[in-house]
């Protein structure tokens, strides 16, 4: 069969947005999108330019629809914690391979739940999942926190693979994968070749943040629907990433660059979330060695993609109980969550610029920003003029800070100095602790 001609509809863009306007709306949220329009599919601030909010946006330009809010759900009394960490910024603690996994697990600990990114906790051949941490797409995350969708929590999805089509020797690859995850998990799996590449492709923004663009996602979206007119509940996508910078993935390896691939997978989910209304995550079909490595043991927070041939068992295992984002996908629902129920979110200090964030402020929630965790984007809470932001100096401070929140603990109360108060007292000072940030 001969390959039809690429229909990409997928196109990246920046564009600048005065910031005093946006952020005097009553919902800076709304004021970008309504500037932005319906063909949005993904975006975030990406730099603070004197007056001026820099956007970096993914549109989908057959994107005609807009989300319809679902009805908010009764709060079940959860401590809830979102706990974000993008893709393709170079995050120094989930920029890699499932490296951000322990101090998921340990905000975890902390909390009833903690609803976080895939890429938080995959690792090709490896994963790190624990009961509470909920696998969740970028895109349900922002409509989490917008109030639009609630989490349903089922028993189990069937998964439905899309397999771009490949060479024999990459089907037997992704097959073994396949039949592993089956063998040892106990999952259902449903598998669809696609007849024709998807042809997905990196692309480096103006930022130095990678995205990327798919040739043909009229492939993707016909191989998904296809799987969900057969049964699934969830979908897994992967794909043989083209464009690969060399001599970056090189670096990515000694720890000195961003991941080049996870742009282009968010592009891939969001798109089928967007169209389908279930979970979906996306892996490299098979992962690239052919590199010219100085050191054959690579950076620890590379090494789960190395070690393992295809960057597929982590997606599988983590899509089997994703959450759904309407009711009736969940089998057997175990428990649900609302934008009521989240007590915190949890991001990088300088990559305060997302929905999830932006949202939280809308709503009142706190946001813990955590300076260890260091990206190439430099969006402060002071560079956009957040007051809802608690500072953490690591995932172990910020779990402590979801502890006292969660226990009604003051922070202030923990920290010295402690201020005294007094009747009539002019001129009393404020001690600035190490949570002064936060405005109650």
């Amino acid at each position: 069969m001969s390959q039809s001609k690429t229909s990409n509809t997928v196109e990246n863009v920046q564009i600048r947005l005065p910031k005093a306007d946006i952020f005097a709306a009553a919902s800076p949220i709304e004021a970008i999108e309504a500037q932005l329009g319906i063909e949005a599919l993904r975006w975030y601030i990406a730099q603070i330019d004197g007056d001026e909010l820099v956007i970096e946006v993914t549109f989908d330009r057959a994107r005609t629809h807009a989300t319809v809010a679902e009805t908010p759900i009764e709060p079940r009394g959860h401590a809830a914690v979102v706990s974000i960490v993008p893709t393709g910024v170079g995050c120094e603690l989930g920029g890699y391979a499932g490296d951000a996994a322990p101090a998921t697990a340990l905000l975890a600990t902390a909390a009833d739940y903690v609803v976080t990114n895939p890429n938080a906790v995959n690792a090709s051949s490896f994963v790190r999942l624990d009961s509470n941490v909920l696998y969740t797409e970028g895109l349900c995350i922002d409509q989490l926190m917008k109030g639009e969708v609630n989490l349903w929590l089922p028993r189990g999805n069937r998964v439905g693979l899309i397999v771009e089509k490949a060479p024999d020797s990459a089907l037997d690859t992704v097959f073994n994968v396949v039949n592993a995850v089956r063998a040892v998990h106990g999952i259902d799996i449903d598998c669809e070749i696609t007849p024709e590449r998807i042809g997905s492709h990196c692309r480096e923004n103006a930022s130095g943040a990678y995205v990327g663009t798919v040739d043909r996602p009229q492939v993707l979206l016909a191989a998904a629907e296809r799987l969900v007119e057969r049964g699934a509940r969830a979908l897994g996508v992967t794909t043989n990433i083209q464009d690969l910078p060399h001599d970056a993935y090189v670096k990515h390896f000694t720890g000195d660059y961003p991941n080049p691939m996870g742009g282009v997978e968010a592009i891939m989910s969001h798109l089928l979330v967007d169209r389908l209304r279930l979970p979906a995550a996306h892996a490299p079909m098979i992962n690239w060695k052919d590199l010219d490595l100085v050191d054959p043991v690579v950076d620890a927070r590379g090494g789960g993609e190395l070690a393992s041939e295809s960057g597929l068992a982590c997606v599988l295992i983590g899509l089997a109980r994703a959450p759904q984002i309407t009711r009736e996908r969940a089998r057997g629902t175990r428990d649900a969550l609302s934008l009521s129920d989240v007590l915190a979110v949890v991001a990088p200090a300088g990559c305060l610029g997302g929905i999830p964030v932006l949202a939280a402020r809308q709503a009142g929630i706190p946001v813990i920003a955590v300076a260890a965790n260091k990206t190439i984007l430099d969006v402060s809470a002071a560079a956009l003029g957040l007051d809802n932001v608690i500072p953490a100096r690591n995932y172990a401070e910020a779990a402590g800070v979801i502890l006292a929140l969660r226990n009604g603990i003051a922070l202030d109360s923990i920290d010295r100095p402690f201020d005294t108060l007094r009747p009539n007292r002019r001129g009393a000072r404020k001690h600035a602790g190490a949570f002064a940030s936060y405005a109650a």
